[in-house]
């Protein structure tokens, strides 16, 4: 496709997807992220505590969750059992507001060593660090979770 004597590439005719103020989505996601990482401190309850009560889950492992009345179990069995180490660096890796009431957003959890430096990405069955999709809406008054996919990060992938 030529623009004005030029070839277009394919990204320049595709509408963008952020439609919000980036800064004050920057501020919800990063309370979202305190929460978490206070939540992976104390308590499953505490981690989950603005999840949406139908959460739309993805396991990373390919299974589907749907609400919090079954995925609030999970989250406290894998808490009990330790799984992803110890201690954790939370990082925003994107902020992607959609309009006033919905933001997509990247996070990466780091899992960290006693020396508290990221571990390398590990096998399963160690501690390990993940990337996870998340889906924020606003309803009354605050910020719900209501979608998130926690993907680990192995050996060999995006560190």
């Amino acid at each position: 496709m030529k623009f004005y004597g030029r070839r277009m590439t394919d990204a320049q005719h595709r509408p963008s997807a952020a439609a919000g103020d980036l800064r004050a989505a920057t501020d919800v996601v990063a309370a979202f992220v305190r929460e978490l990482a206070d939540g992976r401190t104390r308590d499953a309850a505490t981690a989950d505590r603005r999840f949406a009560s139908d959460v739309a889950w993805g396991s990373p492992y390919g299974a589907t969750v749907h609400g919090i009345d079954t995925l609030l179990p999970i989250h406290e069995r894998l808490h009990r059992d330790g799984a992803g180490g110890s201690s954790s660096r939370w990082e925003i890796d994107r902020v992607l507001p959609l309009g006033d009431d919905v933001i997509v957003t990247h996070v990466r959890r780091r899992a960290l060593g006693p020396d508290g430096e990221p571990l390398p990405p590990a096998e399963p069955g160690a501690a390990f660090s993940e990337m996870m999709l998340y889906v924020l809406v606003r309803r009354d008054g605050g910020w719900w979770l209501a979608a998130g996919q926690n993907t680990p990060i192995r050996p060999g992938g995006a560190v």
